[in-house]
């Protein structure tokens, strides 16, 4: 957390300038929103484009204060181009993630940067694993017992589906991040193993039920 950079900065600005335009424009909205049926028809570009529409301004609100929170670590150890991989990456990943859960559901319909922004936590983590959060702005707690946490409730709620929240982008996006991050900085691997293998747990578990049948 801290100053604003320049650079996220002008990913919040997209984000809310695109975001506003889809609120107030529904032929837009519709037009550039994550659809797998219009995917499917050849309609790639939703991929990308529907990680910088928002549902309301509620759930855009979350997702940049979010994304404001874990930038910083990021840049720090990144620069602009590392991290600016990382949030495609994860935004990208956590899209084809979804695709891939719902392929034959060609009404399934998603919005948000949840995907890129998770993936930004997770690379934050990794990068600054001392780094504490406030859960519930009150207590704090290790960045990366929350990073795990959630993604093990990711996994749990990706089972349940009782709700409209695109955990599967999410989950993807924490892949991407993860991954992204140890190929642009592979001395991770030896300054931070132990973080490396505890955020690498949910990401097994999940590939376990997949291939179990359990998802």
């Amino acid at each position: 957390m801290g100053d604003l950079a320049l650079l996220t900065i002008v990913i919040i600005a997209a984000n809310v300038i695109i975001s506003f335009k889809g609120f107030n424009d529904l032929s837009f909205f519709h037009r550039y929103k994550f659809n797998v049926g219009d995917i499917r028809s050849g309609k790639k570009y939703q991929i990308l484009t529907s990680g910088f529409l928002h549902a309301d301004y509620g759930h855009l609100f979350v997702n940049m204060l979010t994304l404001y929170f874990f930038a910083n670590p990021v840049l720090y150890y990144l620069g602009n181009l590392g991290f600016v991989v990382v949030y495609l990456v994860s935004l990208i990943l956590g899209n084809l993630s979804s695709l891939y859960f719902h392929k034959n559901e060609w009404n399934y319909t998603a919005v948000g940067a949840s995907g890129a922004v998770t993936g930004v936590l997770y690379a934050a983590i990794l990068l600054n694993p001392d780094m504490m959060l406030g859960l519930f702005f009150i207590v704090p707690i290790p960045a990366y017992i929350f990073g795990i946490g959630y993604m093990f409730y990711t996994i749990y709620a990706m089972r349940k589906r009782q709700d409209n929240i695109g955990h599967d982008a999410h989950f993807g996006g924490a892949v991407g991040g993860y991954l992204a991050t140890l190929i642009i900085q592979p001395w991770v691997f030896k300054e931070h193993l132990l973080m490396v293998l505890l955020l690498a747990a949910p990401i097994i578990v999940l590939f376990w039920l997949h291939r179990e049948g359990k998802l």
